[in-house]
């Protein structure tokens, strides 16, 4: 049954013939987890969502647009970035290697070859010669929404509360049954809507260096939408919130991790998840892990129906996509300051109205949490970035120390390139991430009374962001270096022209890294706050909002909602709030310069500051006669999630 507001009830109907049920114990395996007819009403299911939501994503790239012409047109931020804009594309390093992997019916650990794909893709194949040879692998997955663990212990526990009511009973099983031997160097990959991967690695070196591999592949594929700086990709994150606001769901979480269909294959597969399990879970045969595990092999068929109906309807849908942004841009453009005039003269009305609730809202629940939230984001970005400084400084220390030592070109060229590539240097990097981690908890329990559940996603921006401004920094320091270097130095007087290109290097990330930490507080800080603050409002303020319609309709242009503006002057009250605590926090000189201008999303600049627009010059290299040059490795040909089907594209 399908209600409109409600969404869809029910998932999987019944148990006739080939049922999920049917032969699921870890000695057998159903022909089929799904049949045809509940294939077709998981489509069914998809298709009634995306009716539902493309609506507010229509809305939204509208309203997207019109923010683009907007900034485009107003002035300018008075600090904007300093430092180059990388040109390199985020990836992972290519890691393979052997393992052992959990597989088979009845499930036993069988040597495979892993590879992981340069963009998070996961690979398995029988043998290295298999991979060697262009073969199909055995199996492959995306790690959008993975976690790792490895501790055998906290899987078997997360395992166990799978099935809670047959606890205990796993130890009824055979002896040698699901995960009963002890693995000395485990990878376990758990997803809330997909198949359980597990892999064993041979030593702890080799487990160590998947790990890294494997959480660098998990975090380029979740935040993928989030690096965008399409106006479709920001259309679709908020379309998303919106949808789910109408279905009563306020609080963030982890749900926008992934490409679009991914988001919006969970967005559904969450919705569903205890009727399906209500409905499927009393007919799984065996007890304890084995019909847990039987539970996530239903739940892989049941993610890859719903994502093949997602990724179908959004293809389907993407002609329009493109003929509506273009037309908006059209329509748009010539009206944009009446749209404006409009919008601000609405918002003053409705801020009035408002004002009342909307204090009393924020001087009650948000005034008391905020100065610790808004600290301890602080705390954690300014740590991670210290880190990075730290791990800057130092690379650009050893090239100039190589320098000096009048090193081979074969040994400069090598240099350099370990350089260029700290960005992607996962164990360097791993230094500066480990700060996000130790603040997780702590920020965790000061949003979780706000309904904020999306600790994943904020990890993952505060790495993105440390990534990011490592490579800008990396990508400026041989961009200056190039420049200023010629054939007449000698080592010694480089390695000096280069010590002074490490201060103005330095000193450029210290202005990006404040004006980035900045945008990263507010950003997070209405993450957690302003669902929450819509929710509070919605019986009182929500009923007010038919009275601007009119005014509103009068323009006729997608572009302005009473719901969007009602949201904007929410969203500016708590802006002011959260700009407040970052003046007390450091000091009034050094942000009143930059917050009246600052973006509300980190990176959507996409021009560099000072002299440096334009690549050229070859003095690094041409000196000591190295052949690889820096603009090499910056557009270094790596694959790239932005080119996959489904995407949204500008």
């Amino acid at each position: 049954e399908i209600d409109k507001h409600q969404g869809t009830r029910v998932v999987v109907a019944g148990r006739g013939r080939g049922a999920p049920g049917d032969g699921s114990r870890m000695g057998g395996r159903p022909s089929s987890p799904l049949d045809k007819q509940q294939r077709q009403h998981l489509r069914d299911q998809m298709d009634t969502l995306l009716r539902n939501f493309l609506p507010c994503y229509r809305g939204q790239l509208a309203a997207s647009v019109l923010r683009q012409i907007s900034r485009e047109l107003g002035p300018q931020e008075p600090a904007g970035s300093q430092l180059l804009r990388s040109k390199k594309l985020p990836r992972v390093r290519e890691h393979q290697g052997p393992l052992t992997q959990l597989r088979g019916h009845p499930p036993r650990w069988q040597p495979i070859f892993g590879v992981l794909r340069g963009d998070g893709r996961l690979e398995w194949f029988s043998h290295k010669e298999e991979y060697e040879n262009g073969n199909r692998p055995l199996g492959s997955t995306a790690l959008t929404g993975y976690t790792l663990l490895t501790s055998q212990r906290e899987y078997l526990y997360l395992l166990d509360a799978l099935c809670p009511a047959s606890l205990g009973d796993h130890t009824q099983e055979e002896p040698d049954s699901l995960l009963e031997v002890p693995v000395r160097f485990p990878l376990f990959l758990q997803h809330p809507f997909r198949r359980h991967l597990c892999f064993s690695a041979a030593t702890r070196e080799a487990q160590h260096a998947w790990r890294l591999a494997l959480q660098g592949g998990i975090r380029l594929r979740g935040t993928v939408l989030q690096r965008s700086q399409a106006p479709a990709a920001r259309a679709f994150l908020d379309a998303v919130r919106l949808y789910r606001q109408h279905q009563g769901h306020f609080g963030d979480d982890d749900v926008t991790l992934g490409s679009d269909a991914e988001v919006l294959t969970a967005v559904l597969m969450r919705e569903q998840l205890s009727a399906l399990r209500a409905q499927t879970l009393p007919g799984l045969q065996g007890a304890g892990r084995a019909r847990a595990w039987a539970w996530t092999e239903l739940l892989e068929a049941v993610h890859a129906a719903v994502l093949a109906g997602a990724s179908a309807g959004l293809c389907a849908f993407q002609p329009e996509k493109d003929e509506l942004l273009a037309s908006l841009e059209k329509t748009i453009r010539p009206d944009v300051d009446q749209l404006l005039r409009l919008r601000a003269r609405v918002a003053g009305r409705m801020r009035t109205d408002i004002k009342g609730p909307l204090e009393t809202c924020l001087r009650q629940h948000v005034d008391l949490q905020l100065p610790r939230v808004a600290q301890t984001l602080l705390d954690t970005v300014e740590a991670l970035l210290k880190v990075v400084r730290t791990l800057l400084a130092q690379g650009m220390d050893r090239l100039s120390g190589h320098l000096r030592q009048s090193p081979s070109g074969t040994r400069l060229r090598r240099e350099v390139y370990s350089f260029g590539e700290m960005p992607w240097d996962l164990a360097l990097m791993q230094t500066c991430y480990r700060e996000t981690e130790r603040s997780r908890g702590r920020l965790g329990q000061l949003a979780a009374p706000f309904g904020f559940l999306g600790m994943q996603s904020l990890v993952f921006a505060a790495q993105d962001l440390a990534q990011q401004l490592m490579a800008d920094a990396v990508a400026t320091f041989l961009q200056l270096a190039d420049q200023c270097l010629t054939t007449t130095l000698n080592c010694d007087q480089a390695a000096q022209r280069l010590e002074r290109v490490r201060g103005r290097v330095l000193k450029k990330f210290e202005s990006d890294s404040g004006l980035a930490q900045r945008r990263f507080i507010r950003s997070w800080g209405l993450c957690i706050f302003l669902p929450f603050v819509l929710s509070q409002l919605e019986p009182s303020c929500r009923k007010e909002l038919p009275e601007f319609e009119g005014d509103v309709l009068a323009m006729g242009s997608q572009a302005l909602t009473t719901e969007g503006i009602y949201e904007d002057v929410i969203r500016g009250c708590l802006l002011q709030r959260i700009d407040r605590e970052l003046k007390k926090a450091l000091g009034a000189n050094d942000v009143s310069c930059t917050l009246d201008g600052c973006l509300e999303v980190p990176w959507e600049q996409d021009e560099a500051g000072g002299e440096l627009h334009r690549w050229g010059g070859g003095g690094l290299h041409g000196v000591y006669g190295i052949v690889v040059s820096v603009g090499s490795w910056m557009a270094q040909d790596v694959p790239c999630l932005l080119t996959q089907p489904g995407w949204p594209s500008s």
